[in-house]
């Protein structure tokens, strides 16, 4: 599908893996609306981007916040894409040392921004993409990320594991609920990827995480997913699916 002109509205859009898509995506002539609660560094992106982008700061689990995001970048131009990037993480084990259960209020604060920001960004940009005039017999594309966790969860990571593994399972069944407004919806599980928050780790550490790789043997890179997101945005018979980006990885329990 060919959005050359048009808007892509990308969530967690100020940094990391969201950055880089919009980077490539400006590259190819679409108009970007870069979505983050970061306001400094998603202003700064934008401005870097130059006249194609734009930032409109959000709160993702907010669904007037998202709402209102979708209301702003349809002023920009006709939306035909959304990306979900926005997510976080915590490390935490079902009971600690001492018998303690899990925090509820963390691993509920994971799911709602992971997964409850994602089906907003979803619901919302479902809602505009439906309306658009069909172009080459679509009328819009929306790509979710999950992450290998949702299939090789590791020690500590039930609220993120169990927030990837709800955008896995709503993938499928989003893809056939918007087949008849001809929106497509794929999701990328990436793997290890060498965003900022890698970045604060020793050369050590990152090295055994290099080596821990099949082929090739090094992180991902943020432009090896958005490189992956034009592929799905040229190739339309993608739908419905769940993309593994991880140079053949799969995680060991820690």
């Amino acid at each position: 599908m060919n959005i050359q002109g048009d808007v892509a509205v990308i969530s967690g859009g100020a940094s990391g893996l969201g950055l880089a898509t919009a980077r490539a995506l400006v590259d190819v002539g679409v108009r970007v609306v870069l979505a983050d609660r970061n306001e400094e560094a998603g202003g700064e992106a934008s401005k870097n981007l130059g006249e194609f982008a734009r930032f409109v700061s959000t709160d993702v689990v907010d669904e007037t916040s998202v709402s209102n995001l979708m209301a702003e970048a349809s002023e920009f131009g006709v939306i035909r894409m959304v990306v979900s990037c926005a997510g976080i993480g915590i490390a935490e084990r079902t009971i600690d040392r001492g018998g303690k259960p899990h925090d509820l209020s963390s691993f509920e604060r994971v799911i709602n921004v992971n997964l409850f920001g994602t089906f907003n960004m979803l619901r919302y940009g479902a809602s505009y993409l439906s309306k658009n005039d069909p172009r080459d017999g679509q009328r819009g594309l929306i790509v979710n990320t999950a992450s290998i966790a949702a299939y090789d969860g590791q020690i500590g990571q039930l609220a993120y594991s169990a927030s990837k593994g709800g955008i896995v399972g709503l993938t499928l069944p989003a893809a056939r609920d918007l087949s008849s407004a001809g929106i497509r919806v794929v999701t990328v599980a990436p793997g290890i990827m060498d965003t900022p928050l890698l970045g604060t780790l020793p050369e050590d550490v990152k090295s055994a995480l290099d080596a821990s790789v099949p082929f090739p043997k090094r992180l991902g890179l943020p432009s090896d997913f958005a490189k992956l997101v034009l592929s799905i945005l040229d190739n339309d018979y993608l739908n419905g699916e769940v993309i593994r980006l991880d140079g053949a990885l799969r995680m060991p329990p820690r």
